[in-house]
């Protein structure tokens, strides 16, 4: 045992007190039914509804002066299969190292951006730890797409990531990302900022980013993407409009709550800019010119009816951007979740979603139902529903 002690401890360098290194973990599986998957019915097993399965490891270091190396490593995984989420990288979630102090942190490699920290915690998917509903809605109430990233479904590469510290409640994130491309500093570039305030009972936040070949930069940035085709055909909410030169995403949120009860609305704005700017014909065959924009609106309500079980109700709506005189799409949804849990580690969750679409979405072709990770449906409407269980370690 001395030894197995002395060999972990050499791995880990956890020698001193003041340092460590923890790994954790969460796996989220369930079952799903589609009433319109392309046409059918569908029944399937399913993960990361609630969150995404994933394993990480965080760690810390004392340096003195109050100063504080950090790090960490986060995998994302498909549990049904083993395989890597995240279009295949090793550590597709997080991956970042860097400093924290009295200053606040400051972090480099591939990072969520600043909308995930002070803002997406108001969506019905979002997390908990900002007062709304939180996560009772799962992936499925997502915002057509997940556009404006308030579920986090996209990552930045090659940044460098800010957190100011806490001063009465207020706290604001930054983060730059350099394109990398040789004679063009602006080409991939990605930066963002963001601002957060927390009472307790009330709390709000707001974000802006600015994204540069949003096709590449943003939904292109995994091991498995193209570097010539459409990295955003997974859905046709957006899919048309991968010609973009830049990309917009301006969101703010808030939240009030009371008891058991809690209340949260949200906003975003996304505009995919210029359009035809980028790849040519193939990731432009309608041939569009201009700019496209998203205005999306939610409104959910959450209720903890006991300390171990809540439920959670949304209303999304979002209007997209005409283009050759057709009737602009626009996409009706609601959400409806519930949460138990079991223990510290464990809990039950049970989520639904119904969504309406109408006018012509991006491929100028009559709007279907597209709940956010689920098969695209064949007609105007669609609702998905699962059951499932989460345990985090």
């Amino acid at each position: 045992m001395p030894l197995v002690a002395a060999v972990l401890t050499a791995i880990t360098g956890t020698a001193h007190a003041q340092s460590s290194v923890t790994l954790y973990g969460l796996i989220d599986e369930g079952v799903l039914y589609n009433t319109n998957a392309k046409g059918g019915h569908q029944y399937a097993i399913t993960n990361s509804t609630a969150q995404g399965d994933r394993w990480g490891l965080i760690g810390r270091e004392d340096l003195g002066g109050g100063l504080q190396a950090i790090f960490r490593l986060e995998n994302g995984f498909n549990i049904e299969t083993g395989a890597l989420e995240q279009g295949g990288a090793e550590f597709g979630r997080q991956a970042y190292v860097g400093f924290a102090g009295k200053f606040g942190q400051v972090t480099f490699g591939r990072h969520y951006d600043p909308i995930v920290d002070s803002v997406s915690g108001y969506i019905l998917a979002g997390s908990t730890h900002q007062g709304g509903a939180g996560q009772v809605g799962g992936v499925f109430s997502s915002h057509p797409g997940d556009m404006d990233n308030l579920d986090n479904s996209y990552r930045v590469n090659n940044s460098i990531k800010y957190y100011s510290p806490v001063f009465d409640g207020f706290q604001s994130v930054a983060l730059y990302s350099v394109g990398g491309v040789a004679g063009d500093y602006s080409r991939n570039q990605i930066w963002a900022l963001s601002a957060s305030y927390n009472s307790g009972s009330f709390s709000a936040g707001a974000a802006f980013e600015k994204i540069n070949e949003p096709n590449f930069s943003l939904f292109g940035n995994n091991p498995s993407s193209s570097a010539t085709g459409n990295n955003m055909a997974a859905t046709p909410v957006y899919s048309g409009y991968a010609s973009a030169k830049s990309q917009q995403i301006a969101t703010a949120g808030a939240s009030y709550a009371v008891g058991a009860f809690s209340i949260a609305a949200i906003y975003s704005n996304v505009r995919f800019s210029d359009l035809g700017s980028v790849g040519g014909g193939v990731l432009n065959p309608n041939n569009l010119s201009g700019t496209a924009v998203f205005n999306t609106g939610e409104l959910n309500v959450g209720y903890r009816i006991t300390s171990s079980w809540m439920v959670g109700l949304g209303y999304t709506y979002t209007q997209g951007t005409s283009f050759d005189s057709l009737p602009a799409a626009k996409y009706k949804q609601i959400n409806i979740g519930t949460d138990y849990i079991l223990s510290k580690r464990t809990d039950l969750f049970a989520m639904c979603s119904y969504q309406r679409a109408s006018g012509y979405d991006s491929t100028l072709k009559p709007a279907v139902a597209s709940i956010y990770t689920a098969t695209p449906s064949a007609s105007n409407t669609q609702l998905v529903a699962t059951v499932g269980i989460r345990t985090k370690f």
